[in-house]
């Protein structure tokens, strides 16, 4: 089956998807953006991403232009329309074409397009090996309240992974201004210490992971303790364990970390560790529960 697009409320052909050269998220990064996972055909905490989506929209003055548009049934219809049952499908709304600045009042419609594409997920001799990181020159400035939204300004992101792979890294571990963790490039990070999970807490200025969301919850379940707040580089030394966690990913062990002085430093034994192992047997079963057929 040929490759179609949801491209502002209609299908077409992935070759002749277009936007225009003045749409606002082209020009000015003004945009949102959501990726997620798809299982059996159902599209695996759709609705906490959607909320996250929203909940942006309505920071940066969006949400007007996404009134009664119905987001869920274009993700799930464009999941259907390209007849796939294990996908990763991307979300993005952008505050469209218009001859006015993003900042002037305007009304107009949004761009929203949205993609599926076959994904089986990475094979388990990669989450067996697990990730090497190392930290980035790249920093989120902890104050900034853009540094809670998924915006289509991806640019931190984008040049802390450059420098990951030129390092022969899996993914860049960003800190904050204050020089302090925050999250990996595409993903959010937590250390294994004494038994309990130590993660950057909001204020050290990360994205509100949905896969953080959902592991800190599994945790708490699984009578795991749970820190939030202000981790300094050493831990990486310290710790235990440590796995980043993504929608896409969902959670993979880290084995090898760089320090401040650049050093690799093997993570715990240089395997998974038992909590990692555990956490991502029970994001497996809740996949399970929530998208078997």
């Amino acid at each position: 089956m040929a490759e179609v697009i949801y491209l502002n409320g209609s299908f077409v052909p992935a070759s002749e998807a277009r936007i225009s050269v003045f749409d606002h998220g082209f020009l000015y990064g003004y945009g949102l953006f959501e990726t997620m996972r798809a299982y059996n055909g159902r599209i695996f905490l759709l609705d906490r991403h959607l909320k996250r989506l929203h909940t942006s929209a309505g920071a940066i003055g969006l949400s007007g232009l996404l009134t009664g548009i119905d987001l869920e049934k274009a993700c799930k219809d464009t999941l259907e329309a390209n007849g796939l049952e294990n996908a990763r499908l991307r979300l993005t709304v952008t505050g469209g074409e218009s001859e006015m600045f993003p900042w002037e009042v305007k009304v107009g419609q949004p761009t929203i397009v949205i993609t599926a594409r076959a994904y089986e997920g990475l094979p388990p001799e990669r989450y067996e090996k697990g990730y090497k990181i190392g930290l980035s020159s790249v920093r989120h400035c902890k104050e900034s309240r853009l540094t809670h939204i998924k915006s289509t300004s991806y640019l931190t992101s984008v040049v802390g992974k450059i420098e990951a792979v030129r390092q022969n890294l899996d993914e860049a571990l960003l800190l904050n201004n204050d020089g302090y963790l925050a999250e990996g490039g595409s993903s959010n990070i937590f250390f294994v210490r004494s038994s309990r999970l130590v993660t950057p807490s909001m204020a050290s200025g990360i994205l509100p992971g949905i896969t953080r969301e959902l592991v800190i919850e599994l945790a708490e379940k699984l009578h795991i303790p749970v820190t939030e707040g202000t981790v300094g580089v050493a831990v990486i030394r310290q710790c235990e364990e440590a796995f980043l966690t993504s929608s896409v990913m969902e959670i993979m062990p880290v084995t090898s970390a760089g320090d401040k002085s650049g050093r690799a430093v093997i993570v715990g034994s240089g395997k998974s560790g038992p909590i990692t192992l555990k956490l991502m047997a029970a994001y497996k079963e809740r996949v399970k529960k929530e998208t078997a057929g």
